[in-house]
């Protein structure tokens, strides 16, 4: 196996969700294609910019959407919280917070009501 990974989240509206990955997130759609026997089905795939794990924004299969989450790292969670603050629109928590065993982090909502938490990068052992 390599060690590309996709995640999987379950979106109302694929649309709005692109919009949302790729306008506020900044995310590149990686895939956007037609499936099925009569191309009834469509996947689609986002990342962020350089990143080799993406995410497939997928309608719910017999449920809601949502009730999803993953993690991302960033080698500054201050500097992201920031640039998503500033940008406006996005449901994220007032600041990062920082527990004893855990990294510094903060958790955001899409507007499906999926979680990413946007964890601080691991110092590199030497």
């Amino acid at each position: 196996m390599n060690d590309i990974s996709i995640a999987m989240f379950t979106v109302a509206d694929q649309d709005a969700a692109i919009a949302f990955y790729t306008g506020q997130l900044g995310f590149e759609v990686r895939a956007d294609s037609q499936f099925g026997p009569n191309g009834e089905y469509r996947w689609v795939e986002v990342a962020p910019p350089g990143s080799h794990a993406r995410l497939a924004l997928n309608p719910p299969m017999g449920g809601s959407p949502g009730g999803g989450s993953i993690g991302v790292e960033t080698a500054d969670v201050i500097a992201e919280h920031r640039r998503l603050s500033a940008l406006g629109g996005i449901d994220l928590d007032p600041e990062p917070m920082q527990t004893p065993g855990a990294p510094l982090l903060f958790m955001m909502r899409d507007p499906d009501g999926n979680h990413i938490a946007v964890v601080q990068s691991a110092e590199p052992t030497s």
